[in-house]
């Protein structure tokens, strides 16, 4: 797979998706329509089963592009537009249906700290940070986003002053999966995404739909949802492999069926 602003490689069931916009990974309007893109291809290809999502240099992604967003209220419709790729860029993440793991190698700043917390699982780099700065640019933007993963307090502090936090907080506060060395964070996160490839891809899929599905419902309605995923997977020839393997005390080998 051959595009302008990442590198994606295959192996092992795994796709390892590389932004790759010097000088600090800020988002524009065609890097963000490439990633829609990749994640729409990695989400129905058979050969992947997790997806770590990860940056060139020392930046993860300082948002927003500030130099594009200047001009963009120049014609009718752009701000409509840009707004639709800004939803999708993000939701295609989220919504992916193979999980994502954000190998996050420096400081995710505004749309880029988004473009994090939309993935399954993150781990971060002992240099990497975090902060909301839209209102430092006169805007506002994200705060769903961060109410989610944080208290209400922490959520307006963060966004009303635009401080930058270290990972560790993020460790603290059960955000971040883990915090490592530089050195090891792509090590760490191909640990997880092996572990996930490793099990029935129809049953890590059912599970992340659970997830998304069930985020609004109560949580009686959400069981009995759950129940019924389980009942459609115990019928898989997946899921009787799983429980044959288990007794047998072996590695199952899983056909997605």
């Amino acid at each position: 797979m051959s595009y302008q602003f990442y590198t994606v490689e295959i192996a092992e069931f795994i796709a390892t998706a590389t932004i790759n916009r010097p000088p600090v990974n800020a988002q524009n309007g065609p890097m963000r329509e490439e990633l829609i893109t990749i994640f729409e291809t990695l989400g129905e290809l058979d050969e992947v089963r997790a997806i770590i999502l990860t940056a060139n240099g020392r930046v993860f992604s300082a948002g927003a592009d500030i130099k594009e967003r200047v001009g963009i209220a120049a014609g009718a419709g752009d701000y409509a537009r840009n707004n639709r790729i800004v939803r999708n860029f993000f939701d295609v993440v989220a919504d992916c249906p193979k999980p994502v793991i954000a190998a996050v190698n420096g400081p995710m700043i505004g749309a880029g700290f988004v473009l994090a917390l939309c993935c399954d699982i993150m781990i971060a780099a002992e240099t990497a940070s975090f902060q909301m700065p839209e209102v430092n640019v006169g805007l506002a933007g994200g705060t769903a986003f961060i109410s989610e993963h944080f208290g209400r307090s922490r959520a307006r502090a963060m966004y009303l002053t635009g401080r930058t936090y270290p990972a560790s907080e993020l460790y603290r506060l059960g955000v971040a999966e883990a915090v490592v060395p530089n050195e090891r964070l792509l090590e760490e996160a191909m640990v997880y995404a092996r572990e996930i490839a490793a099990k029935s891809p129809l049953a890590i899929q059912a599970a992340k739909q659970g997830f998304i599905n069930v985020k609004e419902m109560p949580v009686r309605d959400a069981y009995r949802y759950e129940q019924t995923l389980t009942v459609a997977l115990s019928k898989t020839e997946d899921a009787k492999e799983a429980q044959r393997a288990f007794v047998e005390k072996r590695a199952p080998e899983f056909k997605s069926r």
